[in-house]
């Protein structure tokens, strides 16, 4: 998981928990997928057929699914100089090749990064981003957003994402399968086939909740890992406090749009003060990050 090796600092820890949720999930589809070929013996070579072709689609496609969904436009160096920029001298710091760079339309102040690997991925920022930062911030932001590049936990939290989106579709190829012809007899099969709507919820629930922990984790990682890169841990803090202050000046509606794909931004649209919110949150409080960030300037002050 760590591919091409670059200048970003490494974290062991977000390793681990990248294997081990990868390795939680999967044990957690083997216990689902065994279910359905107990309860559904006749149906299973469909049901791979499906699943399969669908989650290998999506790892070979999520970049660009994700990318168009945001809104995401590729931009030339003429058309983004200062995005360009930027963007050419944390590769340079980081001693990595360039990502695909791009700009989506929206005056949500947030930034994101795609891709399967360092030479298949992409960095976009926001209209709203490009216009309310100052270079400097813009540069942390980035930094923030190559560091999930370099590290490849994009590909893992998109991966770990369609596995759970994966738990519903093999439900309902289950229900259409099998639970209307089984459910109505009195064979005891028909009574399995009841279970497996509720062991898909539990592998649903179990995937969310082990998405959201590593998923916060991983912008910690990120955060630490541009401060340390750029020198800079100020200017993060920064752009942290500017892009989380505008959201409130957001419309909802805009929001809502953002919503969905939290997991991918800098800046989630929208989030909750209340515990169980924080236990569901793709991101770590503000309070958190910017903690963080103090004690990493702190520390780069020491002589």
């Amino acid at each position: 998981m760590a591919g091409t090796r670059s200048r970003y600092a490494t974290d062991r820890g977000l390793t681990t928990r990248m294997v081990t949720t990868m390795f939680l999930i999967g044990l957690l589809y083997v216990v689902l997928v065994g279910v359905l070929l107990a309860v559904l013996r006749g149906a299973w070579p469909v049901i791979l057929v499906i699943t399969g072709g669908m989650f290998v689609a999506q790892f070979w496609f999520s970049d660009r699914i994700a990318a168009f969904s945001m809104g995401a436009r590729e931009v030339s160096p003429a058309e983004a100089p200062e995005l360009h920029g930027a963007i050419d001298r944390i590769c340079a710091l980081a001693d990595m090749p360039k990502p695909r760079v791009a700009i989506a339309q929206s005056d949500v102040p947030n930034a994101f990064a795609t891709g399967r690997s360092q030479k298949s991925s992409l960095v976009c920022a926001t209209t709203g981003l490009l216009r309310r930062l100052e270079p400097e911030e813009l540069e942390g932001v980035l930094a923030h957003e190559m560091s999930h590049v370099a590290h490849r936990d994009v590909a893992v939290m998109t991966i770990a994402s369609f596995l759970g989106v994966l738990a519903g579709i093999i439900t309902r190829v289950a229900l259409w399968g099998g639970f209307a012809r089984n459910s109505r007899s009195n064979d005891p099969v028909g009574v399995l086939v009841l279970l497996v709507p509720l062991v898909s919820a539990v592998v649903y629930a179990l995937s969310f909740l082990l998405t959201r922990l590593l998923s916060r984790y991983r912008e910690l990682t990120a955060d630490r890992t541009a401060a340390l890169l750029t020198g800079r841990p100020s200017a993060l803090a920064s752009a942290l406090t500017k892009v989380s202050g505008q959201m409130a000046r957001i419309p909802t509606e805009d929001l809502r749009k953002a919503e969905p794909y939290n997991a991918f931004y800098f800046v989630p649209a929208f989030a909750s003060k209340e515990s169980i919110g924080r236990l569901l949150s793709t991101h770590p409080t503000l309070e958190q990050r910017l903690d963080q960030l103090a004690r990493i300037s702190a520390d780069l002050s020491r002589p």
